[in-house]
């Protein structure tokens, strides 16, 4: 019995053991949320809650072919320097999979920009499709968003 507490305290201390002690389906949901606030926040252009959302160390592979590290360096790149600047931002979640500290999420999102931004291949009021895959990571007890990656989809 003193072997099986002290396994399930050993255990139950370890990094991502609060992950496995959730349910797939509990963490999918909770993410999936947040995968939505953070939709939000960029349409709003809500820097706290961006600041909030993203890992200190987001990685973000863009549309324009552009890899950006670190949380500030995304939000000077994209938000503050207008990029990041939509009327609508759609998001379509296709997939998503819990994979111990981390959820993956992949889909189709449109976006309508306010503003010409041409080496992000975006123009004023001309809808965007793009192909997307969002990893969120669990840090410490809060999930952050990690890593993404856009890609327009031509137009035919």
């Amino acid at each position: 019995m003193r072997r099986l507490v002290a396994l399930l305290l050993i255990f139950g201390t370890l990094p991502g053991a609060t992950v496995m002690a959730q349910s797939h389906d509990t963490v999918q949901e909770h993410v999936r949320s947040l995968d939505d606030q953070e939709r939000l926040a960029a349409l709003q252009r809500d820097t706290a809650a961006l600041e909030r959302l993203w890992s200190d160390e987001f990685v973000v592979n863009a549309p324009n072919n552009q890899v950006v590290v670190g949380r500030r360096a995304v939000l000077d790149t994209f938000v503050r320097a207008g990029v990041i600047n939509f009327s609508t931002f759609e998001r379509q979640i296709e997939f998503i999979q819990v994979d111990g500290p981390y959820v993956i999420i992949m889909g189709l999102e449109t976006v309508v920009p306010l503003a010409d931004a041409p080496s992000a291949g975006l123009a004023a009021g001309r809808a965007v499709k793009r192909r997307f895959t969002n990893i969120w990571r669990n840090e410490g007890g809060t999930w952050r968003l990690y890593i993404r990656h856009a890609n327009v989809i031509p137009a035919r």
